[in-house]
């Protein structure tokens, strides 16, 4: 089985992004590997101290659907186009705003790679 890594921008949301305009998005890496977790997914952030969560592929699914949360992870459906995954750790909480087409786009790639058999 093959590991899926994908690139979406992203915008991270951040108090400041209140007050001012909408800040350019960033590239925000989506990771899934079969063979290490064949039932999780990781969503890595840039930048200094950049971090990685790893959650469940369920719950992102239903996230995109309807709002969901596990452990520090929430995931909601925000309008027609967007999702918003709010990732909490040690040094606080990061809320994160992707199209929802990249998210769909990359969980249709994580089921193929862990069944290549239905390709």
């Amino acid at each position: 089985m093959s590991v899926v890594e994908q690139y979406a921008r992203a915008h991270i949301v951040t108090d400041a992004d209140i007050l001012e305009e909408e800040q350019d998005a960033v590239p925000v890496v989506l990771r899934y590997d079969p063979d290490d977790d064949p039932r999780s997914v990781r969503v890595g952030l840039p930048g200094r101290g950049a971090h990685e969560w790893t959650f469940s592929r369920s719950l992102l699914e239903q996230g995109l659907r309807a709002p969901a949360e596990s452990g520090e992870v929430r995931v909601w459906p925000c309008g027609r186009v967007q999702a918003v995954v709010e990732l909490h750790s040690a040094q606080g909480v990061s809320v994160v705003q992707f199209e929802t087409k990249a998210l769909m786009r990359f969980l249709r790639r994580t089921y193929l790679a862990a069944d290549p058999v239905s390709r």
